[in-house]
């Protein structure tokens, strides 16, 4: 693979120039994929230091997640207009000191803070980063190589970051789950300054930071309020209601500023594809009980059964192999199924492993128990996402592809951040005390599992297309 990217050259680059480039922005987003999953572990850990309950911890989660994806869209376009050299700059350097100051962080807020700014920096550095490869090689075998290893590092990313977190938690403790990314995060930034080239800004153009805004605020209203709902000693009974109606003011805002914007965040006539809508509301409903099973794998095993986070961490490891295997073995078998048959499997496998969760949990079972349920998780995953990634990009043009690309990722991540604050925020709520969380949050998750289910049946997608798409 590396060979035949070591034999591109784009615009007089050397090969040695685009290899180590591509190499430093793989490590970037390596990083940036760790920073998604490597705080499921260290939770517990950061809540007994800090006298947060598992409740109250779903914001180091869903806040790095609802910046992240409220404001991809924005950074895709920032780069195109500021430069994609500036734009990586300020995003990677919003990402390195924001990981600094959630490793230092004195205080829960400062964290929450913290990973509010990662989300950020991710936002804004990625879509950077991925033109700046896109532009490097040239279209063809050089740039499906390079977008290859691109893919297999975020993939790795997310699965590791389970063990890597229980393992430095263990030994180093939480904090250095965000330290020990900033030394390579600087490298990140020096090959940034040496090997990018300098790029003229375009002309004025106007941005929808209105759009971008309302994008991230519906879902951090929406999080406030039903975490606030769940307290049940909660002072701030009136924080729940004026939060919720906000986010519902939020979104309808987005849409009307959408609708009358000449430059939209998206254009509402990208929705008209059928396929496409679909796709998309199925992804954030299937992301919804995916990112929960993770926090009830490392709720179960660490506050149910007391283990340490390196056990945790180890006892998670057929999860992040799971998950490696069902990435190669998927892409083979959408082309033969056709996607929605694909995508319905996906969703029945996760169905079937948040039962499988609640029963473990029913019978207090030792964490050898979850293993099948970790098995599914990855299949569903592998099946439900990857089927419905192909599905939300069907019909797209050169126009329009991007944009197809930001709304899937976005709906994924906003998916599942939405998902834990739901599903964890109300199964986990003091306010239902005497109810089992992991029972209640897995009951959550079928039911919003069963409508995904009927969105995606109406999905029709031929396998012939499918089969063309994959080559």
């Amino acid at each position: 693979m590396f060979s035949g990217i070591l034999s591109s050259r784009r615009d007089g680059w050397s090969p040695v120039h685009a290899w180590l480039l591509l190499c430093c922005m793989a490590m970037l987003q390596f990083f940036i994929a760790v920073d998604v999953t490597v705080v499921n572990v260290a939770l517990p850990s950061i809540g007994a230091d800090f006298g947060i309950d598992g409740h109250a911890l779903t914001w180091v989660v869903v806040g790095y997640t609802i910046t992240g994806g409220g404001l991809l869209m924005l950074g895709g376009r920032l780069g195109d207009v500021l430069g994609r050299r500036r734009i990586l700059l300020l995003g990677t350097t919003l990402f390195g000191a924001a990981s600094l100051l959630a490793g230092l962080a004195p205080s829960f807020a400062v964290l929450v803070t913290a990973r509010l700014l990662q989300g950020a920096g991710e936002a804004v550095a990625l879509p950077a980063a991925m033109a700046v490869i896109v532009l490097m090689f040239p279209e063809g075998p050089h740039r499906s190589r390079a977008l290859s290893v691109w893919a297999a590092v975020a993939s790795c990313g997310l699965v590791l970051g389970f063990v890597v977190s229980g393992i430095i938690t263990e030994l180093l403790g939480w904090r250095w789950i965000f330290l020990v990314s900033v030394p390579f995060i600087a490298v990140v930034l020096a090959a940034v300054v040496l090997l990018v080239p300098s790029e003229r800004p375009a002309g004025p153009t106007p941005l929808d930071l209105p759009g971008s805004l309302l994008l991230v605020a519906a879902p951090l209203l929406f999080t406030l309020g039903v975490i606030e709902a769940g307290e049940a000693d909660s002072t701030l009974s009136w924080l729940p209601p004026v939060a919720l109606v906000g986010a519902t003011a939020a979104g309808v805002l987005f849409v009307r500023v959408e609708h009358r914007s000449r430059n939209p965040l998206v254009s509402l006539r990208f929705f008209r594809n059928r396929p496409r809508v679909l796709a998309n509301l199925a992804t954030a409903l299937l992301s919804a009980a995916l990112s929960t099973s993770f926090l009830l794998f490392t709720y179960y095993l660490q506050d149910r059964l007391g283990a340490g986070p390196l056990r945790a961490g180890l006892t998670m490891l057929p999860l992040a192999v799971s998950l490696i295997a069902a990435s190669v073995l998927v892409p083979r078998l959408l082309g033969r199924w056709g996607a929605r048959v694909c995508v319905l499997a996906g969703i029945g496998f996760t169905a079937l492993a948040m039962a499988a969760i609640a029963l473990v949990a029913f019978l207090g079972a030792t964490g050898p128990a979850l293993i099948p349920a970790m098995m599914l998780i990855a299949a569903g995953m592998g099946f439900g996402i990857v089927g419905l990634q192909y599905v939300a990009v069907t019909g797209v043009t050169e126009d329009d592809a991007g944009i197809a690309s930001g709304v899937q990722r976005a709906a994924d991540q906003l998916g599942g951040s939405t998902g834990v604050t739901l599903y964890v925020g109300i199964g986990f709520a003091p306010a239902l005390d005497g109810a089992d969380p992991f029972l209640a949050s897995s009951f959550l998750a079928v039911a919003g599992l069963a409508a995904a289910g009927c969105i995606a049946w109406r999905i029709s997608m031929p396998a012939a297309v499918m089969e063309e798409k994959l080559g």
